[in-house]
């Protein structure tokens, strides 16, 4: 059964037989799934240091070789690719002219850790997670780390750079709820989510759990608190054990959408946005869902 139900809530959201299907495989660790307005899914293939591209007629070709061990990407409200690089450190913008700007690579003096997902706000913000996993073998380059916390940043439309908060051991996806009022970002560590309150400058106050116990947080394991997207209800999916995860607005496990590989991201595809892909280890699958994602700017 590929939908497991802890909850009949679920059923409203995907149908218990809905079928997960591969759509192309050989990769080493796909990652940072992008549904571009051509119709084709662009994600990258971490260790293997390319970014690729699937389209449902063309299959799947090279974007860049090497792609700085780029992790998550999402579109800015114009259009421009925002791509998180794991080799330098950087949050980057590339235009659809080539072009290529570098967002964030410090704080203070010090390099970031590692930029790992990335959302765009309705007013142009960038938000981005900044864990180690960039500084770990295969995943990026090896080398000291140089802040000593991970945290999660905020790029201002005018290009300041803000730390929102600290106090994560490893933050990894983010998500705001549809009216940008909650900003939710997971601790693959503690395999929990937290939950904040979100204020006129993206201020982040009253943080709390809002899920826990997503397995273990075990790397070696895989099925890991990583990728997590929202959907047009607020509903949470977050990929754990398994596949993907799926919470109610209130915190409840409605179930477990089931993944033959571990999944390290997510993200909503195809004309109506109810199809979510999912990079999952040497593969992509996609899944047809009864709700459409968040729309988001970028998702006309």
């Amino acid at each position: 059964m590929a939908i497991a139900v802890n909850s009949e809530k679920l059923r409203q959201l995907v149908d218990e037989g809905a079928e997960v299907e591969q759509v192309a495989t050989g990769f080493t660790f796909t990652e940072g799934p992008i549904w571009m307005p051509d119709g084709s899914l662009h994600f990258s293939d971490m260790p293997a240091d390319k970014r690729r591209r699937w389209h449902p007629s063309e299959g799947v070709t090279v974007l860049r070789d090497p792609s700085n061990k780029c992790n998550g990407m999402t579109l800015d409200n114009d259009g421009n690719l925002i791509v998180c690089e794991h080799v330098t450190s950087s949050v980057v913008r590339e235009r659809p002219d080539g072009r290529r700007d570098v967002l964030a690579s410090h704080w203070g003096s010090s390099y970031l850790n590692s930029p790992n997902d990335v959302i765009v706000a309705s007013n142009g913000s960038i938000l981005f997670t900044d864990p180690t996993y960039g500084r770990m073998p295969g995943f990026g380059i090896e080398r000291a780390q140089e802040l000593d916390f991970q945290g999660v940043y905020r790029i201002a439309p005018d290009g300041t750079l803000t730390l929102l908060v600290d106090d994560f051991a490893q933050p990894n996806g983010l998500c705001f709820s549809p009216d940008e009022s909650l900003l939710y970002i997971n601790d693959t560590v503690h395999a929990r989510i937290r939950v904040f309150d979100v204020g006129p400058n993206h201020e982040l106050s009253n943080g709390r759990v809002f899920a826990e116990n997503i397995g273990d947080g075990d790397l070696a394991k895989g099925g890991l608190v990583d990728g997590m997207k929202i959907d047009e209800h607020g509903n949470v999916y977050v990929t754990g054990p398994e596949g993907v995860w799926v919470f109610s607005t209130d915190g409840e496990h409605l179930g477990v959408i089931r993944v033959p590989e571990s999944v390290g991201n997510i993200n909503w595809g195809d004309d109506d946005w109810r199809t979510m892909y999912i990079p999952a280890s040497t593969s992509v699958y996609r899944v047809r869902l009864n709700v459409a994602g968040n729309r988001l700017g970028y998702m006309h």
